[in-house]
């Protein structure tokens, strides 16, 4: 078994989006279907700009399998640009604020925003969400769902509860596609949407936030031993490792700070008297800390907010400075969405069922599925004797 690892490579209008993703135990039923729906839910959401017209995601899997089983080697994936321009188009003359493009030129030494541009933009989560698409096929073999809504939009905030009052697994995923926002809460579908327009008609953009859940994870993923095997680190970084992330938050984040501790820690019971459905002997009466302990996770649902920052190609411009002139100017426009928040929680969910699954066979890893499902029942049953 090798570790899990994963990379991707093309750029925004090249011929083609890559990933390579390593350490996939054999004999996974892979569902190549299951990833190109990941991929349609990712270009969806109201607000999205016209490269969603173009451009109509499915994976092609390009090795890896044999008879629909993954064999325990390298899975190689490509999505196809349909809008495949990158030698035609224009250098833009000026660095866009909000963007990598200065820090770009300035890192390599050049005056061409092309060049950066083209990698740092956003559409390379395509094919992180075709990554994970796999990966989390992994995990779900084992009970893990992953889940993830959007919570605000702009100045616009879902009723409070909204996923603990949208019922069992189907209903939730139900409620969400009805969402043109990727909502469970309906009546602020309509609220979002005039935001949505009238950032639109003012030539500007908006940000909000998104929330992932993941339910059914084991207890003791991660470790405490040492600061880059947290998991809050792991999923936190990965989570601000999507282009216009600014914040993260477990469980009650920042509000934790505002509380005395007898209000912020989730006292351990007996199973019998645990809610959901705990592991061992053990459980919690709360969940405050999000299912994450000490750098690992506790067996409760992982719960995790992450702020999205406005967009920052605007029709209106914002002031920058020409390359060649220095005089100031307005940035150019390249086409872009008013918001794609909901597009963002689809990549936030690419991003904790990476890190997840990354853990989880650290823990359990086998060369087969067969190999990895010994080891999670063994596990099972050391828990059950704690």
């Amino acid at each position: 078994m090798t570790r899990l690892r994963w990379t991707t490579a093309g750029e925004s209008h090249g011929a083609n989006l890559i990933g390579v993703l390593e350490g996939v135990p054999a004999g996974l039923a892979l569902d190549s279907q299951r990833i190109d729906r990941e991929l349609v839910r990712r270009q969806g959401g109201y607000g999205r700009g016209g490269r969603m017209k173009i451009e109509r995601d499915r994976v092609e899997i390009l090795s890896g399998l044999k008879g629909g089983l993954t064999i325990g080697s390298p899975i190689a994936l490509r999505i196809p640009n349909k809008d495949d321009t990158i030698e035609k188009l224009p250098t833009p003359t000026n660095p866009r604020p909000g963007h990598a493009d200065l820090a770009g030129c300035q890192k390599y030494g050049m005056r061409d925003p092309r060049a950066v541009l083209e990698r740092a933009s956003a559409r390379e989560t395509a094919m992180r969400v075709a990554v994970a698409g796999v990966a989390r096929q992994v995990i779900e073999a084992f009970g893990i769902e992953i889940f993830a809504h959007v919570v605000s939009l702009g100045s616009v905030t879902v009723g409070p509860d909204v996923f603990e009052r949208s019922g069992d697994a189907a209903a939730r995923e139900a409620r969400r596609e009805a969402s043109d926002f990727m909502s469970l809460d309906p009546e602020a579908d309509g609220p979002m949407r005039a935001e949505v327009d009238r950032a639109k008609a003012g030539g500007d953009s908006l940000g909000g936030v998104f929330e992932v859940r993941a339910m059914g994870v084991v207890p003791g993923l991660g470790s405490y031993a040492s600061g880059p095997e947290r998991m809050t680190a792991r999923i936190g970084g990965g989570l601000f490792s999507i282009p216009a992330m600014k914040g993260v938050e477990f469980g009650l984040g920042f509000e934790s700070a505002e509380r005395p501790g007898s209000q912020v820690h989730d006292p351990i019971v007996p199973a019998s008297g645990a809610p959901g459905a705990p592991w061992g002997r053990f459980g919690r009466d709360s969940n405050r800390a999000g299912g994450l302990e000490g750098g690992m996770t506790n067996g409760q649902p992982i719960v995790v907010r992450v702020a999205m920052k406005p967009i920052p190609t605007l029709r209106q411009g914002i002031d920058t400075v020409d390359f060649e002139s220095g005089e100031s100017v307005r940035a150019t426009y390249q086409r872009s969405d008013v918001t794609s928040v909901p597009a963002a929680s689809v990549v936030g969910e690419a991003m904790v069922a990476l890190t997840l699954a990354e853990a989880f066979l650290e823990k359990f890893g086998g060369d087969s599925m067969d190999q990895v499902e010994s080891t999670v029942a063994a596990y099972r049953g050391q828990l059950e004797a704690l």
